[in-house]
């Protein structure tokens, strides 16, 4: 059953007024959306209109006072959405921090994995939408020990890196999905499976309210929510013009840090990463690095507690995560009996710490 809690009505509002203006904003937006999105976001209702729809603020802001809030209270329990606002005390506190914060969120699934969230307990990870099998595997396993060690990942469900992180944390943790379009319409289309997971298990919202289809500039309006959700942005390839590395800008203007996970030189997808690592980024290789940076001191202690238990398994774990891709690799590594090994290979995919790829090859969930 849904989890119904009320945002207030001017809260609400707003975001019926950003579906309102969503086209006028989209050619605010032409040149620079990444830049202008927050500026535009950071006005009132009224200088918003009148800022990307002169001719018209008049009538639309006319419309925009008739919006009842019966009307917005049915449109949600339509599509089985609640609405959580900043003036709930257990709105998250990174979102009280700046003049372009989302004012309300709407959502399906678990209310509680938001509710409450610090940005000390919650690590944003994003990344490329063309990601590299190297890049997703990281995303995964980055997703899962995040999870384990009791953080909230949070990511933006789109195809690449972003899916393979929630693919990594969701059932295992707190996995938050942040869409640019309505929750009622998950886009891309490929993820819905992924997105049915989410709202059983975890946790998606926007700011836009239902039947809004995404445009351009909603990606940017969803990266400043993801930025300010958590303490530290991580990205996991990147090319060196990407939305992702606008999101790291927006993390570095709301106060947080940034980390990168480094790739290869002559990959232009890890272009970005290898840059924001050169010019002062977090070094992010996995967990114990990520956890370091938001809790100096306490990493490697964090992510041998969510390890699994047994020495068999704990060593098997550590084969696979150096690189062992088979029970024979396994075995000679760990100078286990090939049943040991295989026993413990089956007790850690029914654990959800290692999966095999379609080619067969053991991986670090």
């Amino acid at each position: 059953m849904t989890q119904r809690t009320g945002a207030c009505p001017e809260c609400l509002r707003r975001s019926w007024l950003l579906a309102r203006l969503a086209p006028f904003i989209e050619r605010s937006c032409e040149d620079r959306p990444g830049r202008r999105v927050p500026e535009l976001l950071s006005l009132g209702d009224d200088d918003l209109v009148r800022a990307v729809a002169a001719r018209k603020s008049d009538e639309l802001l006319s419309a925009h006072g008739a919006v009842g809030d019966a009307a917005m209270a049915a449109a949600l329990e339509a599509v089985d959405c609640w609405s959580i606002c900043r003036h709930d005390q257990e709105w998250p506190s990174g979102l009280l921090q700046g003049a372009d914060a989302p004012r309300c969120l709407i959502g399906r699934g678990d209310l509680g994995q938001l509710r409450g969230l610090e940005p000390g307990e919650s690590t944003t990870i994003v990344g490329a939408r063309r990601a590299t099998p190297y890049g997703m595997g990281i995303a995964r396993r980055l997703g899962s020990e995040a999870a384990r060690a009791g953080l909230a990942v949070v990511s933006g469900l789109a195809l690449g890196i972003d899916g393979a992180v929630h693919r990594g944390s969701v059932g295992r943790g707190r996995s938050i999905a942040v869409l640019g379009g309505s929750v009622d319409r998950p886009y891309p289309a490929s993820n819905r499976p992924l997105y049915r997971d989410l709202v059983e298990r975890g946790v998606v919202v926007s700011e836009m309210p239902p039947g809004t289809a995404p445009r351009r500039w909603c990606f940017p309006a969803r990266n400043r929510t993801m930025a300010s959700l958590s303490g530290i942005t991580v990205l996991v390839e990147a090319a060196l013009r990407s939305g992702s590395l606008i999101t790291a800008e927006m993390a570095l203007s709301a106060g947080r840090e940034v980390g990168a996970v480094p790739g290869p030189v002559t990959s232009t997808v890890s272009d970005g990463c290898n840059e924001l690592i050169k010019t002062g980024a977090v070094l992010v290789r996995d967990g114990f690095d990520l956890i370091e940076a938001l809790c100096p001191g306490i990493g490697r202690e964090v992510i041998e507690a969510t390890a699994p238990a047994g020495s068999i398994e704990a060593k098997v774990l550590e084969a696979i995560s150096e690189g062992a891709s088979t029970p024979d690799q396994v075995a000679s590594v760990t100078d286990l009996e090939i049943g040991e090994a295989m026993v413990a290979i089956t007790r850690l995919e029914l654990d959800g710490s290692i999966e095999v790829d379609p080619s067969g090859a053991l991986l670090r969930a």
